[in-house]
């Protein structure tokens, strides 16, 4: 899942960079409202965390260009302001959820979730792309109704190829959700995750290799 954070402090961004990163988040930090702007037109992004209290911009702006371009991007404010009145007013400029600093970063990433997955159009943890269905819950694949075992970290590449099917992910984003940034990773680890789940859903074109990139899923 891949997040924008949009926060200046340094301290609180390295926090909530780490936090995340390690709930399976692929997380990009920018931290002023101008550069958040620039890479939101740049690439897309499952869901954005964004603090108010930016140098540059107010976040409350940055929230309402993204509105009036009409971005779906689900986003969460950060802020220290806990006022009904505030609240009120970010929600109306398009704000999805908010949490007042500090924070609990297991509610954080769990309220993220719940995010992406309403912006998805389903409240359940079951994903479904063609003939496969992903269910996270109770970490069940099926293939045309068919029960597979997969381990792991092949759970975790075809759950992420299956959360954007149409998007090419880098091998960089991919690696970091199926090996959660460990240290030491075999530089073919990757290419073996993808051989053995090609092998599992009975059908080496369904994951597409794209040169120089990554992957892609294509079972629609």
């Amino acid at each position: 899942m891949e997040l924008l954070l949009i926060e200046d402090d340094a301290m609180l961004g390295q926090a909530v960079e780490l936090g995340l990163s390690e709930r399976q988040f692929v997380v990009q930090w920018v931290r002023t409202g101008a550069a958040a702007i620039s890479e939101l037109n740049r690439q897309p992004y499952d869901v954005a965390v964004l603090d108010l209290g930016l140098p540059d911009l107010d976040g409350s702006r940055v929230l309402a260009s993204l509105r009036k371009k009409g971005q779906p991007l689900p986003v969460l404010i950060l802020t220290a302001r806990d006022d009904s009145r505030e609240v009120v007013k970010l929600l109306d400029l398009g704000a999805d959820d908010y949490m007042v600093k500090p924070f609990d970063m297991n509610e954080l990433a769990a309220r993220l979730r719940a995010l992406v997955r309403r912006q998805r159009g389903y409240a359940s943890q079951q994903l479904q792309v063609g003939p496969l269905t992903l269910d996270d819950i109770n970490h069940q694949v099926r293939v045309h109704n068919q029960d597979i075992t997969l381990s792991r970290r092949e759970f975790e590449l075809l759950k992420a190829l299956m959360a954007a099917p149409d998007r090419v992910h880098s091998r960089d984003k991919l690696e970091n959700l199926v090996f959660c940034n460990e240290q030491q990773v075999e530089s073919n680890a990757l290419e073996v995750h993808v051989h053995n789940l090609r092998k599992k859903l009975g059908n080496k074109e369904w994951i597409q290799t794209i040169r120089g990139v990554g992957y892609r899923l294509a079972c629609n």
